[in-house]
């Protein structure tokens, strides 16, 4: 099997440059990021996965080889018509998605009617809605160039901070991220750097917030669902993928022992996920 990996981009309703790695060969499934990643996050899902289908990483705008400015008029719509671009460019049918990624791929599936089949990872629905105040006060530290306080801050805010992190009083918190940020930008490689991709979870907390308090729409979704977690993740993501499997008609829900939110990372575990998803995509 040739896994070689080709860079393409394709040009979005707006205009933008989406990017994307394109490997393997057989039917297409598009991979959707999460947060604080670029494609090279999920290097070792693609490469499980290149072995029986062609696997297009895509590339969120606003991060690495998609490269946009944040502006306050974004919208859902626009990741949904990335998507739309990358599954027209290359035939693709199928769509997983993580975290932020996951609502995106949710909201593709319950508005393109090219999406045959989705896979998501713990799509970040609250109960009792996100914290808007503090998507405000995360804005304006990105703005004001704050990267350390911003870091700590979009983990709060996203409900995915460590206890320790969560629980330490503020001004050191801040420290802690400043200091992270400046160990991980020394690492080689060629995935982004943490301070870089900062910016761009504007975008994810945009999305996320924009379908807060709408997670009942996803009744009309039907295409088939393959609804993933794992046990170690915080437990309102483990709540809410739960709720989705009561709502959407056609899914099914597999939770992993063992595995947190980066479950389908190369931190994680993509062995696990990319058998279920291959499980999933050749039924």
């Amino acid at each position: 099997m040739d896994h070689s990996i080709v860079t393409e981009h394709v040009a979005s309703r707006d205009g933008t440059s989406i990017g994307y790695l394109r490997q393997g060969a057989g039917p297409g499934i598009v991979l959707v990021q999460g947060a604080m990643a670029d494609v090279h996050a999920y290097r070792d899902l693609a490469l499980a996965l290149s072995s029986s289908f062609t696997v297009i990483t895509a590339e969120r705008r606003g991060r690495g080889i998609s490269p946009r400015p944040y502006t306050t008029d974004h919208t859902i719509a626009r990741d949904v018509e990335d998507l739309d671009a990358i599954m027209t460019a290359t035939g693709a049918t199928k769509l997983f998605g993580l975290s932020s990624g996951a609502v995106i791929a949710l909201e593709a599936a319950r508005t393109l009617p090219e999406v045959e089949q989705l896979a998501v990872y713990e799509p970040p629905f609250y109960r009792d809605g996100i914290d808007r105040d503090g998507i405000r006060r995360l804005n304006a530290e990105i703005e004001r160039g704050q990267s350390g306080a911003a870091l700590i801050d979009a983990l709060v805010i996203a409900g995915t901070a460590p206890t320790l992190i969560a629980r330490t009083p503020r001004l050191i918190a801040r420290a802690l991220g400043r200091v992270v940020l400046a160990v991980q930008s020394r690492q080689p490689g060629p995935a982004s750097s943490l301070r870089d991709l900062l910016p761009g979870v504007r975008y994810d907390f945009h999305d996320v917030a924009e379908r807060d308090g709408h997670i009942q729409d996803h009744a009309s979704v039907d295409c088939a669902v393959l609804l993933l977690s794992g046990t170690a993740s915080p437990a309102f993501l483990r709540t809410a993928i739960r709720d989705l499997a009561g709502i959407i008609p056609d899914s099914r829900h597999v939770e992993f022992d063992g595995l947190g939110h980066d479950g389908p990372w190369n931190s994680g575990g993509p062995e696990q996920i990319s058998a279920a998803l291959h499980a999933f995509f050749t039924l």
